[in-house]
């Protein structure tokens, strides 16, 4: 027997999505793996804010499919593999994929799986869900192509966000990018200290307390060039205010939408659509997989930065497979720092 998670009930169109969207159930795998086929023991599973547009039947996107209800979810995984029939695999590989079922064994098509090298790492494989995984393609990558950011410009980035997966990183890469000056926004006192403390920001907004707006004229006085919007909404309303002239806005994600029925990216209100016409800031939908030609590289140069210690990465990691439904509701509300891990190691 392996327990499988399962999405149950969902939570609708503007509903919140809770724990009780899942369940738990023991299963069976085969005894027996065909050709091409690799058997797991999932080590890691991540969490994603995505993750909540797959729960309707219409997901949003034309690149993500909907959890089907009473059927196995699944995301971004690790594990290491315990027997092999694919030519590319053998017992003891650490592998990963984008889809990766939510069980604690599988059997899966070893053509849909990438193999891992923990040294890139200095062994801490889960780092291959964020900081060198898809979390950290899209910080360096959204920057590099919609960012804009060339050294020596003199540029202000301001990240939304900012203590999450993305964000985090999004903030110190802006700065090894060549950005003169970050300032992240974030949800509690905490988060802010760690990002001007731990991760290089020069200064941290908490949104929860005082006026956003007032707070970004005098932390970035010379106005925002560059904006990593994790978040949408009224953060992001107040910091596409402060943009400069032909200054540019990543549009990663909009966590504050998502448990909304509107379309993405969200529609700007119309003063906020005026200025950003009026400024020709661009706002384009970003999509890390339209640049998979360069995670390669992009990875290799994550990886060199982690072992610096120019990127600093921090994890909220859960212990256990019964706990990924409440882990996952906890993401949604803010309740990690860093990227958000399920671990299945013990």
């Amino acid at each position: 027997f392996i327990y499988l998670f399962h999405s149950n009930i969902t939570p609708g169109k503007n509903g919140v999505p809770v724990a009780e969207n899942f369940r738990l159930e023991p299963s069976t795998i085969a005894d027996t793996l065909q050709a091409g086929q690799v058997r797991v023991k999932t080590l890691y599973l991540s969490v994603d804010p995505y993750m909540r547009c797959r729960m309707n039947e219409d997901t949003g996107s034309d690149y993500l499919q909907p959890w089907q209800l009473s059927e196995v979810a699944d995301g971004g995984g690790i594990g290491v593999v315990e027997e092999s029939k694919h030519s590319n695999f053998a017992k003891g590989d650490f592998v990963t994929s984008f889809t990766w079922p939510w069980q604690t064994l599988a059997v899966l098509n070893g053509d849909l799986l990438q193999k891992l090298v923990p040294q890139l790492v200095d062994g801490r494989l889960s780092y291959f869900l964020g900081a060198a995984g898809i979390t950290g393609l899209t910080a360096l990558l959204g920057i590099r192509e919609k960012g804009h950011v060339a050294a020596g410009a003199n540029q202000t980035m301001v990240v939304s966000g900012a203590a999450g997966a993305c964000g985090s990183l999004a903030g110190q890469i802006g700065r090894l990018e060549g950005c003169s000056r970050v300032v992240g926004i974030a949800g509690t006192d905490e988060k802010c200290s760690i990002l001007v403390q731990e991760m290089g920001f020069d200064a941290a907004i908490n949104y929860k307390k005082g006026d956003v707006a007032k707070q970004l004229r005098e932390l970035c006085p010379g106005g925002v060039d560059v904006y990593f919007d994790n978040v949408g909404g009224d953060i992001s309303d107040a910091v596409i205010s402060q943009m400069n002239q032909n200054s540019h806005i990543i549009l990663c994600g909009q966590i504050s939408q998502y448990n909304k029925d509107v379309p993405y990216p969200p529609p700007l209100p119309p003063d906020i659509e005026k200025i950003q016409k009026e400024r020709n800031i661009t706002r384009e939908r970003f999509l890390v997989l339209n640049y998979m030609d360069k995670q390669e590289a992009s990875v290799l140069q994550l990886c060199q930065w982690i072992q610096e210690g120019k990127l600093k990465v921090r994890e909220t990691v859960v212990e256990g497979l019964e706990n990924i439904g409440a882990a996952f509701q906890s993401m949604m509300s803010g309740g990690n720092i860093g990227k958000q891990i399920i671990s299945l190691s013990k």
